[in-house]
């Protein structure tokens, strides 16, 4: 261990109540008993949670990713940390990459960064081979993507899954408990890439064969009002509710029986996760990288992107078999208390910020030896 803590910058985005953020979120939180004194910059931080807010070092730039305003505030924050800068730069999303680099740049710091998704057609990833040092992908589904795009060599890039929560208290009640009834939901932003269109859609077939059902959908987004009217349209109004303007989703997946992952395209699933270390059974869409987590009929059940009747079967069936769905989501827990809780994923970024900081420092003494 270190004589003294690492000083690491987390740079974050804009604070939402998805996965991205609750990584950030848990570093943050978690770092310090690893002997690393975390400090991070974000956009905005209104959605996380005021008693989590006071527990870190955090500060809030709410131009920061605002077009030439930004630059007036890459010198203050330059300005901020010149005199103590980080001995390591941890870009949290690749939106920030650029001011990332920048810092890096004239701090003569390294910095890695993770990505937590798929590049869009026109998006670009400039990595700087100067200071950068590596970059964590969530997913080999996602490492893989990104090696394609970038033709970046493959051992830059290193997979640490999203940890969630382990040791959750429980609900007080079983899945599809026969005095209560089910409901059936989803949680996350809502963005188009979510394809909440087709769990509506398969909301509507299941309500036509079991009027007893009830739908939950947590979140916000864009596509909130678009969708709140669909529902209208669907006719489901009296079955279907929606949990906006919360800290995190406890309180919704405590209340659901099934959990469903409609995303047309998703680089792990973090809130799945959630959802799983609750004995929630899920069914996922396969895409990207769901199936390193989902496996058929054992951890989850898993249906085509973009497909309402079959998302809607897949429902059918656990509704009728609880056995079955019990089953599932005790499996699905079990694996995500073995391979995705967060003590592993922050001891795995722990390593690699000291490998990264021991290389860093070995380099800097050939470099003064050559220099003596």
């Amino acid at each position: 261990m270190a004589d003294s803590p690492l000083n690491v910058l987390l740079l974050a985005g804009r604070f939402e109540v998805r996965g991205s953020s609750a990584r950030t979120l848990h570093l943050a939180e978690h770092l310090p008993s690893y002997d690393i004194q975390p400090r991070f910059v974000c956009v905005d931080a209104t959605r996380v949670a005021p008693e989590r807010r006071k527990n870190f070092r955090l500060m809030a730039l709410p131009s920061l990713d605002l077009p030439l305003v930004d630059r007036l505030y890459r010198y203050f924050l330059y300005r901020d940390l010149r005199d103590n800068p980080p001995d390591l730069i941890h870009i949290q999303w690749r939106g920030m990459l650029p001011l990332g680099r920048w810092l890096a740049r004239h701090l003569q710091r390294p910095y890695i960064v993770t990505v937590h998704d798929y590049l869009g057609p026109q998006d670009a990833f400039k990595y700087d081979r100067i200071w950068g040092r590596g970059i964590i992908a969530v997913s080999e589904s996602v490492k893989e993507e990104l090696l394609l795009r970038t033709r970046l060599p493959s051992d830059l890039v290193t997979v640490i899954h999203s940890g969630v929560p382990t040791e959750l208290a429980a609900s007080g009640r079983n899945v599809l408990d026969e005095d209560h009834t089910p409901v059936v939901g989803t949680a996350g932003p809502l963005e188009a890439a979510k394809g909440l269109d087709y769990f509506l859609r398969a909301a509507r077939i299941v309500a036509q064969s079991r009027s007893d059902v009830q739908f939950l959908i947590a979140g916000a987004g864009p596509e909130e009002s678009r969708l709140r009217r669909m529902v209208g349209e669907l006719k489901l109004t009296g079955q279907v509710t929606f949990v906006p303007n919360v800290y995190d989703f406890t309180y919704s997946l405590e209340a659901m029986d099934i959990f469903c992952l409609p995303a047309l395209k998703q680089g792990l699933g973090t809130i799945m996760l959630e959802a799983m270390a609750r004995g929630k059974p899920v069914i996922a869409t396969r895409a990207g990288g769901v199936d390193s987590v989902v496996v058929e009929d054992s951890t989850g059940l898993l249906v085509t992107p973009s497909d309402s009747d079959e998302l809607a079967g897949r429902i059918l069936e656990l509704l009728s078999d609880r056995a079955r769905a019990r089953r599932i989501g005790q499996c699905g827990k079990d694996l995500v208390s073995e391979q995705f809780r967060v003590d592993l994923m922050v001891t795995l970024t722990a390593e690699l910020y000291r490998q990264v900081v021991a290389a860093e420092a070995a380099k800097q003494q050939v470099s003064t030896g050559n220099n003596t």
